[in-house]
């Protein structure tokens, strides 16, 4: 049996890259597992990873998710650690890891939102690949200079903790990064001795995040148009300038969120003749009948929290992408996209090996 730890940030297409492979080397005839040390609770009401619930399913996997992924993890998950949570968490993992392994060929192993996520426990990315004795295969999303640096730094990491790594994988490229990451990032991740299996551009079908996962994060009431909250959120645009200033860059933000107050109707209504995708008012003011009228007839959700405009923006940096198993044509684009785009077969003569 083979592990193969897939690490990256999250929102950098580690589960897609997990799973579009994962079906390409059950396709060339592997048993495919999957396990997910640290799962990650998106807002308050705690229920199933949706990793976890979209490998189960695809993969048939017999395990409870509390096997498949025995630790849950949010951004204060130290004070349940310390107050209550005293249980040896790493040998948790491991009876967990052990459960999903057995009888399979190959464990996709998904990282934690941030490699470096657990670090205190010792249960970071590195450390844990090192307990259960998997190789690495670094997802890298590379939007910056800064962000580069950050993904070589990671390298080094592996490096020093003497994990292998299998290769690296450059994901969610966007169109004006994608010459820089081939011309100069991917040099530079070479010249470390990491092999570059495949740079995946950007496809908004798979990485941008849909309004209802939005919803999920804010739990805020549905105020007009329920039945389209599978609609694309590619940008998210904060409303507190003048409709003057506003107007230009509204006209250029495609599928966008719109995250203002209830008392900004005429921002709202300006929002709805542009590409628009959700409106979210703020602070728990009901917004002009005109615009819920308006958001109605154009199938544009609206979405009211009681949160202020800044405890909302902060909320949603923790939204991303989660395909589900009824998304039987997200998961066939995944998979297509790793053939097209990834040297999977290095990573099946790998396994093989």
């Amino acid at each position: 049996m083979k592990a193969i730890y897939f690490s990256g940030k999250a929102g950098g297409g580690k589960t897609a890259a997990a799973l579009g492979i994962g079906l390409k080397l059950r396709e060339s005839g592997l048993k495919v597992s999957y396990f997910k040390p640290l799962g990650f609770r998106k807002g308050t009401i705690k229920k199933d990873d949706d990793d976890v619930i979209l490998m189960r399913d695809v993969f048939s996997l017999p395990f409870s998710s509390d096997i498949i992924s025995p630790v849950t993890v949010d951004s204060h998950y130290l004070t349940a650690r310390f107050m209550k949570d005293e249980r040896d968490l790493g040998a948790l993992i491991e009876n967990a890891f052990k459960k999903c392994s057995e009888g399979y060929d190959v464990v996709l192993v998904d990282g934690s939102i941030e490699p470096y996520v657990g670090h205190n426990q010792g249960l970071d990315d590195f450390n844990l690949a090192v307990r259960l004795g998997a190789s690495a295969l670094p997802v890298i999303k590379a939007d910056d200079d800064f962000h580069i640096d950050q993904n070589l730094l990671y390298l080094d990491l592996w490096a020093k903790h003497e994990v292998e790594v299998i290769g690296t994988i450059f994901n969610n490229v966007s169109q004006t990064q994608w010459n820089k990451s081939n011309s100069i990032y991917k040099p530079l991740v070479q010249e470390k001795g990491f092999e570059v299996l495949g740079i995946i551009p950007r496809q908004i079908e798979i990485s941008s995040p849909t309004v209802a996962e939005f919803h999920d994060v804010l739990h805020g009431e549905v105020l007009a148009a329920p039945d389209h909250m599978n609609r694309i959120v590619e940008e998210v645009v904060v409303g507190t300038m003048t409709i003057e200033s506003a107007l230009s860059y509204l006209r250029r933000a495609p599928n966008k969120a719109l995250v203002t107050g209830g008392d900004r109707s005429d921002m709202a209504l300006t929002a709805l003749e542009t590409s628009t995708s959700v409106i979210i008012f703020t602070g728990g003011l009901y917004p002009d009948v005109r615009v819920l009228s308006q958001a109605e007839e154009k199938g544009v959700p609206v979405i009211l929290v009681h949160e202020d405009t800044f405890t909302t923006i902060e909320n949603l940096h923790s939204v991303y992408r989660s395909i589900h198993p009824q998304n039987t044509d997200a998961i066939k684009l995944v998979e297509k996209t790793i053939e097209k785009h990834v040297q999977w077969k290095n990573i099946l003569k790998y396994i093989k090996k």
